[in-house]
């Protein structure tokens, strides 16, 4: 497959926000006084088989992409430099939602339809399959990481969360607090493990020895805590789903900050903080991806080349933010040097 698109960017900062200066066509048009630092982005579109719905992304050691195909239960893998793609079966009556490196460069996938975690290796494309226990029932398995012993923790929106050793191949679920909706996760600089709850309204912090989760509550009820990123000081950031806002907690002084993604009726869905501790989101509202400099506490709105792209999770790696345009069939990257 061929790449589709690629758009320079230019944004200039304003009061609080950053919108296009003109030189895309769905750029949000110039308000109050410029400043005069520029920041310029390249947007870039690779499509992928129709009917996939990609869900999540995940830069590959190989400088590939790996990505989730949700609707026909594959790992898609893309390579940049020609938009090809390469598809790995995960078994009959896969339903893939999150993938991740791990620490052994293989591709692990949380997989609703298998109720388990799966292993793809990256050289020989071996899957390998580690099923939830038939008592946890169906946990709608959500998205994992990895602590600093190499043990691989999990969310379910059923209401659980979970862990895998990947050395004894054991595997153990526990119920979260509040029941459903345990959805992002993330580990610290520290190795501290911290999931969001999106029914929940909450975010939780796991105990990695004993299995227990902590509630810690955002300022703002029900807000619908999304997915969760932990920055290089350990302040974890959360998107606020129902709320409109980006959520800060800082486990140093216990305090939580908040701010309001800027536009009318913002939805935002993922987050991810790059290499240099700035916070990327994805605002299903705005169609677009919405950087935050907390120094400045000023955001930059990247408008999305398609229409309704809905992209759902974001990773990158250095000078780049990746992610899946579930809503187009496609996998888009901006490349912020």
């Amino acid at each position: 497959m061929r790449a589709l698109k690629r758009h320079r960017l230019a944004l200039v900062v304003s009061s609080g926000a950053a919108v296009l200066a003109g030189a895309f066509s769905g750029a949000v048009p110039h308000v109050g006084e410029a400043a005069s630092t520029k920041r310029a982005f390249t947007v870039r579109e690779y499509r992928v088989p129709s009917g996939q719905h990609p869900h999540d992304v995940a830069p590959a050691r190989d400088g590939g992409i790996w990505y989730t195909a949700q609707a026909t239960g594959q790992l898609g893998w893309l390579d940049p430099k020609t938009g090809k793609t390469r598809m790995i079966p995960l078994g009959a009556g896969s339903a893939p939602h999150g993938v991740i490196v791990g620490p052994d460069g293989a591709a692990w996938i949380t997989d609703g339809g298998l109720n388990a975690i799966v292993r793809v290796d990256p050289a020989t494309r071996r899957v390998r399959r580690y099923p939830l226990p038939a008592s946890s029932g169906y946990a709608n398995l959500n998205t994992a990481t990895f602590d600093r012993r190499g043990v691989l923790w999990f969310t379910g929106q059923s209401g659980i969360y979970g862990r895998l050793d990947p050395r004894t191949a054991k595997l153990r679920v526990f119920s979260a607090p509040r029941g459903a909706g345990p959805y992002g996760i993330t580990t610290t600089p520290s190795g501290d493990v911290y999931y969001a709850s999106l029914a929940g309204g909450y975010l939780g912090r796991i105990d990695v020895i004993r299995g227990t989760a902590r509630v810690l509550q955002p300022p703002t009820r029900d807000q619908g805590a999304r997915r969760a990123w932990s920055d290089s000081r350990g302040r974890i950031w959360i998107s606020e789903w129902n709320s409109g806002k980006l959520g800060m907690f800082d486990p140093r002084s216990r305090r939580w900050r908040e701010w309001r993604l800027p536009g009318p009726s913002p939805m935002p869905y993922a987050v991810f903080v790059d290499e240099r501790d700035a916070v990327w989101l994805t605002d299903f509202g705005a169609n677009a991806l919405v950087r935050f400099e907390p120094a400045t506490n000023r955001f930059t709105r990247v408008p999305l080349p398609s229409p309704s792209a809905n992209v759902r999770q974001l990773l990158g790696r250095t000078g780049q933010v990746w992610g899946a345009e579930s809503g187009t069939d496609k996998l888009v990257v901006v490349s912020t040097r």
